[in-house]
């Protein structure tokens, strides 16, 4: 597999060096479709360092309530992958430095076929993707072609991983891998802290590339507790959630976008 990596995903960890970069996690057309792409440059504006994007599917195994609402809400606006690739696009308009990393799963991009979704994802301005039901050891023509177009194929690894799927993951992963936290869906679980340093730490043994850490990280100060062992922390479900009760109260665009961005301006703060 080629070695050629992303040169946003790697300008941007080379830019943070010793910090910790964050990694905010949030639906495609959630909590509207007009709202994603102001939503994805408040997130930076907030201090977001790289964006991953949830392309909304009907059945999201890997995610837990709260994501499944925001995927069933999309969902339900005919918000699909193509329609995803064109907020990125959008996005690009204004911002082409910011990595925008694709969240999702392989039916819709086989639906598309994986060669034509790998040239659009690079012509939108996509810098990654991480497919959850995409195995290392059963899509290795997918990851070829992505990174063909300089799109870095993400893996994610778990407490449940073995030594031998490490070693794997570490030979085609590029951008950077992410470490599942907690055994179970995303936003489960309480973190053991300790636990997950010694699980990076044995996957830095076998690789060069960040590791960014997430599922379970819900204030500040566990983002904080985590950036003593990882280069980057991915929150996604409580920064959903706080949208998610915002809009319940107020069903307006502009109050989610404010609330997200001041949430995460938290955590920016207390890893900065």
């Amino acid at each position: 597999m080629t070695t050629q990596s992303n040169p946003r995903l790697q300008a941007t960890f080379k830019r943070l060096q010793d910090k910790t970069a964050v990694v905010p996690y949030i639906t495609a057309g959630d909590p509207s479709v007009t709202a994603t792409v102001p939503l994805m440059h408040a997130l930076v504006k907030a201090g977001a360092d790289v964006l991953e994007l949830g392309v909304p599917f009907s059945d999201p195994m890997a995610d837990g309530a709260v994501i499944q609402r925001a995927a069933e809400r999309a969902v339900a606006r005919g918000v699909g992958l193509r329609e995803v690739l064109h907020m990125v696009a959008d996005f690009r308009q204004h911002d082409t430095q910011t990595p925008v990393v694709l969240m999702g799963y392989a039916n819709p991009i086989e639906a598309i076929g994986q060669a034509d979704f790998a040239k659009l994802a690079a012509q939108a301005g996509v810098d990654g993707v991480l497919t959850v039901d995409y195995p290392p050891e059963e899509a290795t023509e997918f990851f070829e072609q992505l990174s063909t177009h300089q799109v870095d194929p993400i893996f994610l690894l778990a407490p449940t991983s073995t030594e031998a799927r490490v070693q794997q993951v570490a030979k085609v992963a590029r951008g950077y891998i992410y470490y599942v936290s907690l055994k179970g869906v995303t936003g489960a679980g309480t973190l053991n802290t300790d636990a997950v340093a010694q699980h990076v730490q044995q996957i830095r043994q076998h690789t060069q590339i960040p590791i960014a850490v997430g599922f379970g990280i819900r204030d500040a100060e566990s983002a904080q507790r985590l950036s003593a062992c990882a280069d980057a922390v991915v929150i996604g479900s409580k920064l959903i959630e706080t949208m998610e009760e915002v809009y319940a109260q107020t069903p307006q665009d502009d109050a989610a976008i404010q609330a997200a961005a001041q949430w995460l301006q938290k955590i920016h703060a207390a890893l900065n």
